[in-house]
């Protein structure tokens, strides 16, 4: 006998199967993610065909997939689907859809299967409201940073900002002096004093070199004698941030989903770039969906400055 069950879900991926089907990928709060088959959605007259569109939330009856193979479980089917929650608003501007898509990648690498997600789900989904409500002109970039840095951290991935990785004092910006900078380095997990990076950079080499010349007293006095040492790899630094820019990343880093009020300011690309290399090399993939970001702002520039 068919097992049925119930889970509320938006759609976040979708692909054809055969002539009239689609396999929908679902973030549910639940079951994390699944992936089930809408059986003739993409006939013309389908009930299911507007319900399986991407960023719809809906109310779901699956039946459990049967295999042909011992052992092995085949896709879910979707029984029936009720609309609750949909985003008409993030289709009709490109800039919110391809920060949408962007999310989108970003929670079906952190979302898990067969495990509730409501945390992950509620999240997604307060971003994407927010950025449907956004007016015209207002800066997606910025709504779309805090969305990825909540998502991070939500993933318990989310870089330091506050206080520096290598001495944990805090970081305080800077305003008023322009040439004022912190290092931010991807491999240490955060933003870094650039004085005590410098200060540890000059440190290893004295190591290094009392190190080297140790060697070569031993080998003078022993021509079969080799050392073999190694040293600790400085953190490499990404970028280097000016205080506005530190100061962008640490209101982002609030526990809450704050309105962003700052008018358009070119700081938040710079923001975004870093926070997109760093969630890159955390997922071990790029963000396919950046590229629609980098090309629709390059184009409509005047959105963001």
């Amino acid at each position: 006998m068919t097992k049925t069950y119930q889970a509320t879900g938006i759609n976040l991926k979708s692909q054809a199967l055969g002539e009239n089907d689609k396999i929908i990928t679902i973030l549910t709060k639940e079951f994390g993610l699944i992936r089930a088959i809408a059986s003739g959605s993409r006939k013309h007259n389908s009930s299911l065909g507007g319900r399986s569109g991407m960023f719809v939330v809906n109310e779901l009856l699956l039946s459990q997939g049967k295999s042909s193979q011992p052992g092995k479980q085949g896709l879910d089917r979707i029984s029936q689907a009720e609309t609750i929650k949909t985003y008409p608003g993030l289709t009709k501007d490109l800039g919110k859809l391809a920060a949408s898509q962007y999310l989108a990648e970003i929670v079906l690498c952190q979302a898990l299967s067969e495990h509730p997600q409501e945390e992950l789900y509620e999240l997604l989904n307060e971003h994407l409201k927010r950025l449907e409500a956004l007016p015209k002109g207002a800066n997606v970039i910025a709504q779309l940073a805090q969305g990825v840095f909540h998502l991070l951290a939500l993933a318990g991935i989310a870089p330091q900002v506050q206080f520096c990785c290598l001495s944990q004092r805090p970081l305080s910006p800077d305003l008023n002096n322009p040439n004022s900078q912190v290092g931010f380095s991807i491999t240490a997990g955060g933003a870094v004093c650039l004085q005590t990076w410098e200060e540890l950079r000059k440190n290893r080499e004295q190591q290094k070199q009392a190190l080297l010349n140790s060697s070569e007293s031993e080998k003078s006095s022993n021509p079969d004698y080799e050392t073999v040492f190694h040293l600790q790899d400085l953190p490499k630094i990404s970028r280097r941030l000016a205080g506005k820019e530190l100061e962008m990343l640490q209101y982002l880093s609030q526990p809450e989903i704050m309105q962003i009020e700052a008018a358009a300011n070119s700081g938040w690309l710079t923001v975004e770039q870093i926070l997109r290399q760093y969630t890159q090399y955390h997922l071990g993939r790029p963000i396919r969906s950046a590229t629609l970001i980098d090309s629709y702002f390059a184009a409509n520039h005047d959105a963001i400055v």
